[in-house]
């Protein structure tokens, strides 16, 4: 059985965010999918995720494609995918898989995974950042035309 690694926030789970899954789960026969801890989203993006990582992982979980998700490592970061040993690890349009430190730590696995990197789904509409202020313009204009 292969089993694909995906890694993702997943805030405000969107079509490109089901795209991406769906097209995860189809380079291998188990999908398990680490969503970034709210402190380590916090760290890299400046601002807390709208919903919680146990939120996250839950709506991420009840996608079809997904068989298991978990919220990844919160400290030392290759521990979820060291004891997960996956096949294939797939990262979106967005992540980087070139960054030395990624590969030095692939390299020192036993087992090592396969890489890849899967396009983006209209990215210029489906970013969970663009969806956020989408919102918030649409939410000012509302209240603006109400006072």
């Amino acid at each position: 059985m292969k089993t694909v690694l995906a890694f993702g926030v997943f805030d405000l789970l969107h079509p490109g965010h089901l795209a991406f899954l769906r097209a995860a789960k189809k380079k291998g026969d188990r999908l398990i999918i680490a969503v970034t801890p709210d402190i380590r989203v916090k760290k890299e993006k400046g601002a807390p995720p709208f919903f919680g990582e146990r939120e996250r992982a839950a709506m991420v979980a009840a996608v079809r494609w997904v068989d298991r998700a978990v919220v990844g490592d919160r400290g030392r970061r290759w521990t979820l995918v060291r004891r997960l040993r996956p096949d294939v690890i797939c990262v979106g349009y967005d992540q980087r898989i070139d960054h030395p430190s990624f590969l030095a730590q692939i390299a020192t696995m036993p087992k090592k995974p396969r890489l890849i990197r899967l396009p983006a789904m209209r990215p210029s509409r489906y970013a969970s950042s663009r969806i956020k202020i989408e919102v918030h313009r649409r939410l000012a204009k509302r209240r603006a035309a109400v006072s």
